[in-house]
């Protein structure tokens, strides 16, 4: 399909899911034209860098690590949680690195994650109302009534609070500013050596329950910090600036691109201009093009324009004229042979996905998607049919560019063996390069039995999608290139982290799961489940560079005593 019919608003075309209704229409107009005309939160040249970065990735030559919330929260824009997310995603990136020897391609689901896809737009919850007048001693008795109301859709759309789900055009713009606010930061961090892998790593096992894996996370680290100290001599001792440099990395935004308003308004022309559908005529007089082309060769200089130059006499006004009419032809013909086809960048985050619940072929999210140069991720559950991951293949990515297309597996444990392998047959067939990669939190969400109105997820259902993924991909002879996953690094007024997801070094219990539930939304794995994750990988990638069957021993003791995944 031709993005020649493509514009950054043809998805307004479309039958769009998970749409979100906003009842003063004008405000919501007046908002747009605010975040048109606001710069862009990330550049086409990183973006550019990040797509190469995961062809890289397709062809098993980097490992692609992905986390963050579920869903930001606007309160969550403050240095202490920003900089957990960020050490627990590049503590994780180092033990992988170390384990697989491939360099880590590091995305955070970051400033800008703040809508979530919902099951159903609507929810009933409890409200609290009087029963009946106060009574003699003063106190108002109540009575617990259930009403429908709208659900909670992220922050950049409602609030979370009760009395506060009618969507609000204004926290468009909140989720602009709070996005920007949290990439200034996370750059200001990288650059001032938060990522400086010659400071000293202070690892702590003192969560971890069983002797085997403390013993086996610990050598891994023994291992680790020899290898750090080796690269610290070799490098010059001093950060590693003289040669070649260890003092900061890569890190790259990303987010669900629900709100295809917003998208559409952050959705930038790499020829300078902005979303043409919708931006307004300039109110100032432009420069013709003969005057511009004439400016850039500077006809008819004088002394004041090359110091170092004779004075020479000006030119007559006929001769002047002819010479610029002369090189704007040349120009104008030089253009028409070298432009290049125009490209568009979604400049509000480097990369972003389609949910399993937004990618109809004939949908709006499929259409805004097949026109935007970033790279893009295509979320693939049981519901979706060999046939039509190719046909969305060749929707998004006619050209087949490397690297531009992430195909991210969320089957759930007990039916990843079921459908992946299809999955992969459909792939290899066709000429599509793609990157694998294991989503494993979402197929596995389950309710708390101690507390029903909690979700939860069990950690061993989630290391066990990720290791017959591995395994599959390995029968197949496809790569899996990376993961996906919900986690935090955050942590309580006592430094506790959270507790949302069962199991792990930890052994969370289920009756657990109240001690720090801060979710408003899926349940994520604390700081010290997302390092397990990440011993895990590097076991099973160090085993496959050496050629070796991944050793059991790690695996099996995060599974529990029994070995088998949970019920």
């Amino acid at each position: 399909m031709s993005t020649k019919d493509w514009s950054p608003s043809s998805w307004r075309d479309k039958p769009i899911a998970q749409d979100v209704i906003y009842e003063d229409k004008a405000h919501l107009e007046k908002v747009l034209t605010k975040l048109r005309r606001l710069p862009p939160l990330v550049s086409p040249v990183e973006i550019d860098r990040l797509r190469c970065q995961l062809a890289d990735v397709a062809a098993g030559k980097a490992f692609l690590l992905q986390g963050g919330d579920c869903a930001e929260l606007f309160d969550d824009c403050s240095s202490d949680p920003i900089e957990h997310k960020l050490s627990l995603i590049l503590l994780m990136s180092l033990i992988i690195l170390h384990g697989s020897r491939l360099p880590v391609v590091r995305i955070a689901r970051i400033a800008g994650q703040y809508a979530k896809p919902r099951s159903k737009p609507t929810e009933m919850v409890d409200f609290e109302i009087p029963d009946g007048p106060v009574g003699t001693d003063g106190v108002q008795k109540t009575q617990i009534e259930k009403r429908e109301i709208l659900s909670f859709r992220g922050d950049n759309v409602n609030g979370y609070d009760k009395a506060d789900r009618n969507p609000d055009p204004e926290r468009l713009l909140g989720a602009y500013f709070h996005s920007t606010a949290t990439l200034n930061y996370i750059r200001t961090l990288l650059l001032s050596g938060f990522a400086d892998l010659h400071k000293p790593l202070d690892w702590s096992f003192s969560h971890v329950r069983s002797p085997e894996i403390h013993k086996a996370f610990s050598a891994v680290i023994e291992s680790l910090q020899d290898s750090l100290d080796f690269m610290k001599v070799a490098t010059g001792a001093v950060g590693g600036g003289e040669r070649g440099g260890m003092e900061t990395v890569d890190l790259f935004t990303s987010h669900e691109a629900l709100l295809l308003e917003y998208e559409e308004a952050l959705t930038r022309s790499d020829q300078g201009s902005t979303s043409r559908s919708f931006s307004p005529p300039s109110s100032r007089t432009s420069t013709p093009a003969v005057s511009r082309s004439v400016s850039q060769i500077r006809v008819g200089t004088t002394s004041e324009t090359y110091p170092h130059s004779p004075v020479r006499p000006p030119r007559s006004p006929k001769l002047t004229e002819s010479l610029q009419n002369s090189f704007s032809d040349i120009k104008l013909e030089k253009e028409k042979d070298v432009q290049p086809a125009e490209k568009w960048y979604n400049t509000s985050a480097h990369f972003i996905w389609i949910g399993d619940r937004t990618r109809q072929l004939d949908g709006a999210h499929v259409e805004y998607f097949r026109g935007i140069a970033n790279p893009i991720g295509i979320k693939l559950g049981p519901s979706m049919r060999p046939d039509e991951i190719v046909r969305i293949l060749d929707i998004v990515n006619p050209d087949r560019i490397p690297g531009k297309v992430t195909l991210i597996g969320r089957y759930g444990a007990d039916k990843v063996d079921q459908y992946l392998p299809a999955h992969i047959d459909a792939v290899k067939a066709t000429d599509h390069v793609v990157v694998w990669q294991c989503d494993a939190m979402h197929g596995n969400t389950k309710s708390s039995t101690t507390d029903p109105s909690l979700k939860t997820r069990h950690f061993v259902d989630v290391i066990t999608e990720i290791t017959r993924s591995m395994a599959i991909h390995r029968e197949k002879g496809t790569i899996l290139g990376g993961v996906h996953l919900e986690l935090t690094g955050e942590v309580n007024e006592e430094g506790y982290s959270v507790t949302e997801c069962i199991g792990g070094s930890m052994e969370l219990e289920d009756k657990d799961l109240s001690f720090n539930y801060r979710t408003h939304c899926d349940p994520r794995l604390n700081f010290e489940q997302g390092l397990d994750v990440a011993f895990l990988l590097a076991d099973h990638l160090r085993s496959k560079r050496r050629g070796e069957e991944p050793k059991d021993i790690l695996l099996s003791s995060l599974r529990g005593r029994t070995g088998q995944p949970q019920k």
